[in-house]
């Protein structure tokens, strides 16, 4: 449909254009931080650099998946290509926990051999303090282009920076007890936590991205709006068999609803585009509705999609 190869294209130059932003702003403080890391002797900062190498990849992934979306569906893809994106968005969280892992298991190998050294010396601060607000900005830019482009990958993305900017508040906290103090093990314990947070954003990550792939449901509140725009209908009633999912951050939508069975053909095809214009005006982003008409009081056994009472609950019981 065109709604869908428009949506789908705007969306993916939206993608590209916070991708290629990314890439720069990311290639430059990875490699800064990478290149102090080493000179000033600091390995929180070079796991800081490290993480933002993992950033630099991550741009060239949505660049990648910017080109995948935008392609029309076909006969092996009739639902299109969006899913590319949750895909990726699942291959980046394992990115950043296998990046997490390796920072916690090099430090860690480090204070248990006593290799905690000399302090870092002032140049990791200076370093640190421009990544800040480097980060912010970037963090900024893909949560802007996120949200204009109803992207998953790029929110998560924007979440991931902006867990760098507290990432690197810690790394700045424990660079100045470090050279303040003249402990070079500080800096060892900093890097052990730089790597956890980086491992529980991975983790968030995942589970987000796995909901998407699973077809799961993060909160019931698109259904609310789904069966208050059925209730909007005259004629429409009984909303059931409701089933959402998300497409690269599309909702593709399938309901029952139940009319008069006196009803002609006509006029329940109508009733039926009534509703899909309601729900299309409570919903932003959707990718496809399929709508089946019942004659109401035919009455059957689901066994899959939510009816109003697993999300409203039952109706109370009424007094005697």
């Amino acid at each position: 449909m065109a709604f869908q190869t428009g949506g789908a294209a705007s969306k993916a130059a939206l993608i590209r254009t916070a991708s290629i932003i990314a890439l720069a702003g990311n290639t430059v403080l990875a490699l800064s931080k990478i290149i102090t890391g080493l000179l000033a002797n600091s390995l929180a900062v070079l796991g800081d650099g490290i993480d933002s190498s993992m950033d630099v990849l991550i741009a060239i992934m949505t660049l990648f998946v910017a080109t995948v979306i935008a392609k029309p569906a076909d006969k092996d893809h009739p639902w299109g290509h969006g899913r590319a994106e949750t895909i990726a968005t699942a291959l980046l969280s394992m990115i950043l926990f296998f990046a997490g892992g390796q920072l916690i298991l090099n430090a860690a190998a480090s204070l248990i051999q006593g290799k905690s050294g000399e302090a870092p010396g002032p140049a990791a601060l200076a370093v640190t303090c421009v990544s800040i607000g480097g980060k912010a900005l970037l963090s900024w830019s893909q949560h802007y282009f996120g949200r204009k482009a109803g992207s998953a990958m790029l929110r998560a993305n924007a979440k991931n920076m902006l867990g760098d900017v507290i990432t690197s508040l810690g790394v700045l906290a424990g660079l100045g007890f470090s050279i303040f103090l003249n402990i070079g093990a500080i800096d060892l314990v900093t890097a052990i936590l730089v790597g956890i947070w980086v491992i529980k954003n991975a983790l968030r990550i995942f589970l987000e991205a796995n909901a998407e792939l699973m077809d799961g449901a993060v909160d019931d509140e698109p259904y609310r709006h789904l069966f208050e725009a059925v209730r909007s209908v005259p004629g429409a009633g009984n909303p059931h068999r409701t089933r959402m999912r998300r497409i690269a951050g599309f909702w593709d939508i399938d309901i029952d609803i139940e009319v008069e069975p006196t009803l002609t053909i006509a006029q329940a095809h109508d009733i039926a585009n009534k509703v899909e214009t309601a729900v299309k005006a409570r919903i932003d982003g959707i990718f496809d509705i399929m709508i089946h008409v019942e004659p109401a009081g035919n009455d059957q056994t689901e066994g899959y999609g939510l009816r109003e009472d697993q999300v409203y609950g039952p109706p109370p019981a009424a007094e005697e």
